[in-house]
């Protein structure tokens, strides 16, 4: 595997994937490019080994990792390319990935260039906010230029290292998924939230706005310079998104012009069903992980005598959460498992062990 690990810009992203690697099984030499300051604390934390005094050091590095925004991401991919040696490998985190493909099909470079795009985040972005975990058990998607390339197989190797789990996308497949699946609820997000707090009222609509509402416009706090290069290097494919979206509420609005109730009643029943194919188990999206549902009496210990007899039998739980609880009686932990083989070796193991599964 290689060893020396350069990556451009020490925010959310780039923070977490030096703090996972430096967590890892494996030792890397990991250098970063940022501000001074922030560069200061990672070093003083031991997340980076050195920082680079211009970014096109980098260069020295086996693989790069561009974390910046995807405008500066792309410009420092252009300014790469000719500077990167045989062998060498160079990545981003971007969410659009068509624009970074065209782009480096147009450039000359001895290097290897595979699109990423870590289906993971926070609310809040910047190195202090970055996780060792944030990328456990998000799916990461790389370019599939890097499926059966055998040159890229120790970027593959790294992003596994990060707990995340990896998928293979056409960079211009990636781009219309994403517009719908991504930027296409950024965007009602912020729509929602405007068209609500418009309407001139008293007392005011968001004084209501309960669960619900605070659940599905949660994205809207999002900073827009974030979003702009996004908009504008898929702008296609996210306004044929918004065409589907605005052609399927029409539909929605003839319905009840036309108080065709029933029409809605199978549009509600195809949305639960629909629903229901989406994974519920995954930071992002794509392969599901297989849940027990472990009912526990409340009292000291319980977790670490599940989680230890699931150790003793080399079974790994890749999620876990505490679902609900009544003092004095019990509660229910959800237990996610990488398998369904793995998932049905666990709940043996729980029985055994005196606790009800489902």
């Amino acid at each position: 595997m290689k060893k020396n690990i350069a990556i451009i810009g020490l925010g959310l992203i780039g923070g977490s994937i030096a703090k996972a690697l430096r967590s890892s099984t494996e030792k890397f030499v990991i250098s970063a490019f940022d501000k001074d300051e922030v560069l200061k604390k990672a070093l003083s934390e031991n997340v980076i080994d050195k920082k680079l005094e211009d970014e096109k050091d980098a260069v020295e590095s086996d693989i790069i990792f561009l974390c910046l925004p995807a405008e500066l991401s792309l410009k420092s991919l252009i300014k790469f390319a000719p500077l990167l040696e045989e062998g060498k490998i160079i990545s981003d985190v971007c969410g659009v990935k068509g624009a970074f493909h065209s782009a480096w099909k147009s450039l000359r470079s001895d290097g290897i260039y595979i699109g990423g795009h870590p289906m993971t985040g926070k609310e809040k972005s910047g190195y202090d906010n970055s996780d060792p975990l944030l990328f456990e058990n998000s799916v990461y998607i790389l370019s599939n230029d890097a499926k059966d390339n055998k040159n890229a197989s120790e970027l593959v190797e790294v992003i596994e290292l990060l707990g995340a789990r990896l998928r293979f996308l056409d960079p211009y497949i990636h781009d219309k998924i994403i517009a719908n699946v991504s930027h296409l609820p950024q965007i009602l997000a912020v729509s929602l939230v405007n068209s609500v707090s418009g309407e001139s009222s008293n007392p005011s609509y968001l004084d209501f706005a309960a669960g619900g509402f605070r659940d599905m416009t949660r994205i809207a706090n999002n900073n827009f310079d974030i979003w702009e290069p996004v908009f504008r290097f898929n702008n296609k494919e996210i306004i044929s998104a918004l065409e589907s979206l605005t052609s399927y509420i029409k539909k929605v609005e003839d319905n009840l012009r036309e108080n065709k109730y029933e029409n809605l009643k199978q549009l509600f029943s195809q949305a639960s069903q629909n629903r229901d194919q989406v994974p519920k188990n995954t930071k992002g999206f794509l392969n599901p992980l297989y849940d027990v549902f472990v009912f526990v009496k409340d009292e000291p210990g319980v977790l670490s005598k599940i989680t230890s007899a699931l150790f003793e039998n080399s079974i790994n739980i890749k999620d876990i959460e505490l679902l609900k609880i009544r003092e004095g009686t019990g509660g229910t932990f959800r237990m996610s498992f990488q398998s369904e083989d793995e998932a049905s070796k666990a709940v043996n193991v729980i029985q055994k062990i005196g606790y009800k599964t489902s």
